[in-house]
């Protein structure tokens, strides 16, 4: 592993992805952002040595280096998920590059079922904390310390720090924004109802199949996280409705102009 991340940080770093202040997963709800980022380099993830190639349709696969409010950013235009089939390892391998292309605070996006009543469709959750349900850990097998060590400290996975200046921004501009925990589950099914009962029962708030893994080897390497959540379906008891993942997407726009325009003041401030 270690020597595979090398290998793509001197083959980004020769094309020019140097001194980059901030990481950004653009899932769903923050794929509006590439419209936004002064973008200076834009390489496909098949040209990429060591990268996984994401299979999901709707989802993009280029990495992108550019400049958002002043900011060098790299931003990966698309993520890899554990129902793809790809192992933990694979899936996270772009964090690792992140990390070592000098990278210390990683945003990440994703799309969820609400479980909490207070929610509806087309809602902004700030994660504030999440559930490892996946039937993997990103973690699992021998540790290298040169990227963290082997026991990983998580009483603080997303940023308290980024979490209240991104709030501030927020009511700054009169945007609502919802907060709380997310739980992952592997997919690619959505949820039946009496698991989005169970998901409810054990405190989370939302339900998604991403981003926990990310953020956990993320905290592997000692990186700040933000971690941002947009409700694209609901899951409360009773409720329940039919989903599809093109209904996902479409309600994922309901928010990503303010989501976009959130995380432009967020890196503009945040230091």
């Amino acid at each position: 592993m270690w020597d595979k991340v090398q290998e793509t940080v001197n083959f980004l770093k020769e094309k020019g992805f140097v001194n980059p202040d901030f990481g950004i997963v653009l899932g769903t709800g923050l794929g509006n952002l590439i419209h936004i980022i002064d973008v200076e380099k834009s390489i496909p993830y098949g040209e990429i040595p060591n990268f996984p190639v994401s299979t999901v349709k709707g989802h993009s696969g280029n990495l992108i280096f550019g400049t958002l409010s002043g900011r060098n950013i790299v931003a990966l235009q698309g993520r890899f998920h554990y129902y793809e089939g790809w192992s933990m390892q694979e899936l996270t391998f772009p964090i690792r590059v992140l990390k070592f292309l000098g990278i210390e605070n990683l945003i990440v996006s994703n799309a969820s079922g609400g479980v909490n009543s207070k929610f509806k469709v087309g809602d902004i959750m700030l994660i504030n904390d999440h559930i490892n349900m996946m039937p993997e850990h990103p973690l699992r097998g021998a540790n290298d310390e040169r990227f963290g060590v082997r026991f990983v400290d998580m009483h603080e996975p997303y940023n308290l720090q980024m979490i209240k200046q991104f709030k501030a921004i927020a009511k700054h501009k009169d945007i609502l924004l919802q907060e709380g925990v997310y739980l992952a589950l592997q997919g690619p099914t959505f949820e039946t109802p009496a698991e989005y009962k169970m998901v409810k029962s054990v405190s989370a708030d939302a339900v998604g199949m991403s981003t926990v893994p990310e953020v956990i080897v993320a905290k592997h390497m000692c990186m700040n996280c933000l971690g941002l959540s947009v409700i694209t379906d609901l899951g409360i008891e009773g409720k329940v409705e039919a989903v599809s993942h093109e209904e996902v997407q479409l309600a994922a726009k309901i928010a990503e102009k303010d989501v976009s325009l959130l995380v432009k003041e967020f890196v503009a401030a945040y230091q």
